[in-house]
């Protein structure tokens, strides 16, 4: 979303970057005029907007536009952002650069809702959402900001990338180009809130804390929740809070709009529903560019299901990806060339922020060319950039990995046999990551796993020793055969590649989660029977990562994730509203003999 401090980390970073290429402080109020508005919607709620007009009269320029809960701050005409655009090599390049505090955030009028429910049949003009709020200001730009050219394209990270994506349904006919960004996409089933309908713990509460403060009015910035909390170590932190209801009643006291909303919501019901945006983009008709991160913690899933739903609901449509090793929005930094324990031999972000350029000139402009492929896709590893007609490529050689006794990975079909169990103590979860820390530490997506396959209550199956490199692409599926002790459990699979390091260094490339209940519906869950072999399926997000020659594949399953991921009582019970004594100690058994097989199926393909 929404890592709200995050992003202010990468505001920050751009703010340097366009400073070090302008080489003046005073650049954009030496070259554009800067004017507030209040642009009335077709129910009469006014948004605050801040244009940025070239000074320079002799050309038409098209506009291009971000839409954020997270203000558009400095406000007053006198006061300038310090860059514009996307990335640094806008600011010379002259728009129309335009800023909206949406509906109900900062300075603007209404209420504020979480991801806007879109209404694709509107009655009138008091059914309003985010297509219709882009649509009434797009229109208004257009007719009262001169020296405009008739386009506009809208970008976004983040949160402000779910904005760009609701801009596309019913688009206003002068969008031509739209770019979300590890977009929010669904709340319920992979980004942000809950992964797999397993509820987000660390990153929700404290990001609700800065966001989700009562408020009766337009007001420039936002108080938090609550101003007495303080984190010191979040394991710690979160571990004694205990049961999910606590957070409300030590801090919150029902005061947290969005916050009461998810816990009232525990399950995809019509509130989720309603909030995942993807069986509305039909129809599109903008260019399209998607943006994700091969390590975002957030919006992994919303850059690739946004770009999926786009393609299958809209055949004809120019609609690309980019997704590269990046955080959360990382791609728009000075430069990236490794993150966590991967090197990748080069600056991916030059090449992106080219990209990104050359697509907005193009579509907007007619400038230029813009010859990205359908999928540019940066495969860690092997560290290249590789360009597919489709997403995920459509002539992948499918292969089943299989779990075997001994901790033996599989990777060709041979006889299984066997079963392990461990004892998942929700009083001593797996932590994420082997650091302390005040907040999540993105670098979980790409740490060293050598910390969690120690303890006994992490499984772990290894492959022999690779012969030849071996690239992976597309989505992982796990499909596992377990037994319970109890009514219900989470399941993470992590997919590991094991370096030929002194160390042995279990350098994690994919993981996931599922909340056990949900295994066969995120709107009905169901109890596990105890101690009766059940059959699991999720899949993980997709992935582009070459094994190397002299390495091998590790495959490792816990049942907690903490405190990335609340825990669960380990029971079929509402989560929100269990008590402290509900949460209890449990076998979980995995079983791998030839009638109850567990394996892990992936896409691979051979570049040589």
């Amino acid at each position: 979303m929404k890592y709200f401090l995050f992003i202010l980390g990468i505001a920050f970073t751009l703010q340097s970057c366009a400073q070090q290429i302008n080489n003046s402080d005073t650049y954009v109020k030496d070259n554009y005029i800067k004017k507030e508005f209040r642009i009335t919607m077709r129910d009469g709620v006014k948004l605050f907007t801040s244009v940025y007009i070239p000074k320079d009269t002799s050309n038409q320029y098209p506009i291009l536009m971000e839409r954020t809960p997270y203000s558009v701050a400095p406000y007053g005409e006198n006061n300038y952002k310090r860059r514009l655009g996307p990335n640094p090599l806008f600011i010379k390049e002259k728009y129309i650069f335009v800023y909206q505090d949406v509906r109900g955030r900062h300075m603007s009028e209404g209420q504020f809702h979480e991801m806007t429910p879109a209404i694709d049949n509107k009655k009138d003009n008091t059914e309003v959402d985010e297509s219709s709020d882009t649509y009434d200001t797009v229109d208004w730009l257009l007719k009262n900001i001169h020296n405009n050219n008739g386009k506009v394209g809208i970008y976004g990270i983040s949160y402000p990338g779910f904005y760009a994506t609701a801009s596309l349904p019913n688009a206003h006919p002068a969008i031509k180009a739209v770019s979300p960004q590890a977009p929010v996409t669904d709340e319920f089933d992979g980004d942000d809130v809950n992964h797999r309908g397993a509820f987000f713990l660390m990153d929700n509460f404290s990001f609700e804390n800065f966001f989700d403060a009562p408020r009766t009015g337009p007001r420039e910035e936002n108080p938090p929740v609550d101003s007495t909390l303080r984190i010191d170590d979040v394991y710690d932190f979160y571990l004694k809070m205990g049961a999910l209801h606590n957070y409300n009643d030590m801090y919150y006291h029902s005061t947290a709009k969005i916050w009461n909303e998810y816990l009232e919501h525990s399950t995809k019901d019509a509130y989720w529903q309603a909030r995942n945006i993807r069986p509305h983009l039909t129809n599109v008709k903008p260019a399209t560019l998607l943006v994700g991160g091969w390590f975002d913690a957030e919006d992994m899933f919303g850059a690739l299901n946004t770009y999926k739903a786009i393609e299958q609901q809209n055949p004809t449509n120019d609609n690309r990806l980019v997704m590269a090793p990046w955080t959360h929005g990382a791609w728009e930094r000075n430069n990236w060339n490794h993150f966590a324990g991967y090197q990748f031999g080069q600056d991916l972000n030059a090449k992106f922020q080219q990209m990104e350029f050359d697509f907005f000139n193009y579509y907007l402009k007619d400038e230029g060319k813009f010859n990205a492929g359908e999928a540019t896709i940066f495969v860690t590893g092997s560290n290249e950039w590789k360009s597919f007609n489709a997403w995920p490529p459509k002539d992948l050689q499918q292969q089943t990995w299989w779990l075997n006794k001994d901790h033996q990975l599989l990777l060709q079909k041979a006889t299984t046999e066997g079963k392990d169990d461990y004892v998942s103590d929700p009083a001593n979860p797996v932590p994420y990551i082997d650091k302390r820390s005040d907040d999540r530490i993105n670098e979980y997506l790409g740490a060293d796993q050598t910390f969690a396959s120690k303890r006994s209550d992490v499984l772990y199956y290894t492959s022999d020793v690779l012969q030849n490199d071996m690239t992976l692409l597309g989505p992982i599926k796990a499909d596992l055969s377990v037994s319970l002790s109890n009514t219900d459990a989470d399941f993470i699979v992590k997919v590991i590649d094991v370096l030929p390091d002194s160390n042995k260094t279990e350098q994690l490339v994919r993981a996931e989660v599922l909340r056990g209940k949900f295994r066969n519906s995120f709107e009905k869950p169901e109890p596990f029977v105890p101690n009766q072999p059940t059959n699991i399926k999720f899949e993980l997000n997709d992935v582009a990562h070459t094994f190397l020659k002299g390495h091998r594949v590790m495959i490792q399953i816990q049942s907690t994730w903490f405190p990335l991921v609340d825990r669960n009582p380990q029971q079929f019970i509402n989560i929100p509203t269990a008590k402290d004594e509900d949460y209890k100690k449990e076998t979980i058994t995995i079983l791998h003999d030839d009638a109850h097989p567990s394996f892990i199926e992936v896409g691979a393909m051979n570049f040589k």
